[in-house]
C-alpha cells in the first residue's frame, strides 16, 4: 500500500458541486501518510462551514476503507487552507439562526426499517401544505435517503449563498414544501459507509445550515432503530417531539416499544404526539370496500393504548401510494381515498399543536 494508491483510490471521491471532478483533481488532499496498518489523509478547505465538508469526509474515507487491505486504519484530517494552523472541522459550530423562525420541528421516526416511514413522511409534508401550512422536510435518513426519488427531484443540487464568514444552504422547493436531503449530494447507487459521529456532524450540518425561512412545520425524516445518531439529533436540534411509525405486525411492534422508551428516557425526555399505523390493511383497487389484514389487526391500536400514545391515523396498504412514490408524485397530492387518508393524518397532528 503506497501513497499512489491512496491517491487514485481518492480519485473515486467526485465533488458534486465542482462538475463531478474528483478530490484530487481539485487539489483538495493536502497530505497523505502511509503505515504498515493505517492510512492518515488531510483534505483542505476553502473556507470553515463547507455544507459538503461532512460528506466529502466520509465519502473519502469510505473509498480508502473499500480498497484498503482489511483491518486497515484510515482516518480524514481536515485543514482550512487559508489558515497557517489547522482549525477544528468545518460545519460543527453552528446555532440556531436558520431554524428561529419555525414554529414545530418534529421528528418522524421507526422502531425499525421497512415500514414506510418515509412515505409517511413525505406524504404527510405534503398533505400540511395542502392544508395550507408552511412546510420544509429534512431527510436525515442518512443511510437509505428517499426523498428525491419520491419527490422527483434526483439529480438536482442545492444552492448555497455566502453571507460573510458563512455559508447557508438553499433548499429545493416542489409541491409547496421545502426540501432537503443528504441524497442530493451523493449519487443515488453510492453507499454512505459513516460511522456514527460522522454522521451526526453530516445531518446536525444539513438541518442548521439550510436557509428555511418562516414555517410552521419541519418535519425531520429521522433513520429507522434507535442508537446515537436519534440521541445526537434529538439533543443538537430543537425537536419539538416525534411521530413514531409502525406497521400492525408483532415484529415491528416490538420495536416501536424501544422507540417509545428512547424518546421517554430521562436523558431524551421528547413527548411522543402520536402513532400512525401504516400498512393498516389492504384494499384491492377493484374492491374498495374490502380490508384484508396482512400484518395484524390493530396491533398499533392496541399499542397505542398500551403506552397512552394517540393513534393519528391508519394508512392502507393500497397499489397507488407505491406508485406515486416510485414517480415522485405523492398521493397526498391527490384527493383519493389514499391521498385523503393522509390528509387526515395532517389535520390530527396539526390539531394538536399550537399556533
Amino acid at each position: 500500500m503506497k501513497v499512489n494508491d491512496v491517491n487514485k483510490w481518492l480519485q473515486e471521491v467526485e465533488h458534486p458541486a465542482k462538475g463531478d471532478r474528483n478530490l484530487v483533481e481539485l487539489g483538495m488532499v493536502e497530505n497523505v501518510e502511509v503505515g504498515e496498518d493505517f492510512v492518515t489523509v488531510t483534505l483542505g478547505f476553502a473556507k470553515h462551514r463547507d455544507p459538503l465538508a461532512e460528506y466529502l469526509i466520509g465519502s473519502a474515507k469510505a473509498a480508502i476503507i473499500r480498497n484498503a487491505p482489511e483491518g486497515t486504519n484510515v482516518e480524514v484530517k481536515t485543514v482550512i487552507k487559508s489558515e497557517a494552523a489547522p482549525k477544528k472541522k468545518p460545519g460543527l459550530d453552528l446555532g440556531f439562526e436558520e431554524v428561529e423562525n419555525i414554529k414545530h420541528i418534529i421528528g418522524i421516526a421507526s422502531g425499525k426499517g421497512g415500514v414506510g416511514k418515509s412515505t409517511v413522511s413525505v406524504n404527510l409534508a405534503v398533505a400540511l401544505a395542502r392544508l395550507g401550512y408552511k412546510v420544509g422536510l429534512a431527510d436525515a435518513d442518512v443511510y437509505g435517503p428517499s426523498v428525491p426519488k419520491m419527490t422527483a427531484t434526483e439529480g438536482l443540487m442545492p444552492d448555497a449563498i455566502q453571507e460573510g464568514d458563512k455559508e447557508v444552504i438553499m433548499p429545493l422547493e416542489k409541491y409547496g414544501v421545502k426540501w432537503m436531503s443528504i441524497g442530493y449530494f451523493a449519487k443515488p447507487e453510492q453507499a454512505l459507509i459513516w460511522r456514527g459521529p460522522m454522521a451526526c456532524n453530516a445531518l446536525k450540518q444539513m438541518i442548521l445550515q439550510v436557509r428555511w425561512g418562516e414555517l410552521d412545520f419541519l418535519l425531520i425524516d429521522m433513520p429507522p432503530g434507535t442508537g446515537d445518531i436519534h440521541i445526537s439529533l434529538v439533543h443538537d436540534i430543537p425537536m419539538e417531539g416525534a411521530v413514531i411509525v409502525s406497521t400492525p405486525q408483532d415484529v415491528a411492534l416490538a420495536d416501536v416499544e424501544k422507540g417509545v422508551n428512547m424518546f421517554r428516557n430521562e436523558s431524551v425526555k421528547k413527548p411522543i404526539l402520536g402513532l400512525v399505523e401504516n400498512m393498516a390493511w389492504f384494499t384491492p383497487a377493484e374492491h374498495p370496500d374490502e380490508k384484508y389484514y396482512l400484518f395484524g389487526k390493530e396491533g398499533g391500536l392496541k399499542m397505542a393504548q398500551k403506552y397512552d400514545i394517540p393513534l393519528l391515523g391508519q394508512i392502507p396498504i393500497v397499489q397507488s401510494i407505491r406508485e406515486s412514490g416510485d414517480c415522485g408524485e405523492p398521493a397526498a397530492l391527490l384527493s383519493r381515498p389514499d391521498g385523503l387518508a393522509f390528509i387526515a393524518l395532517a389535520e390530527k397532528l396539526a390539531g394538536k399543536l399550537t399556533f
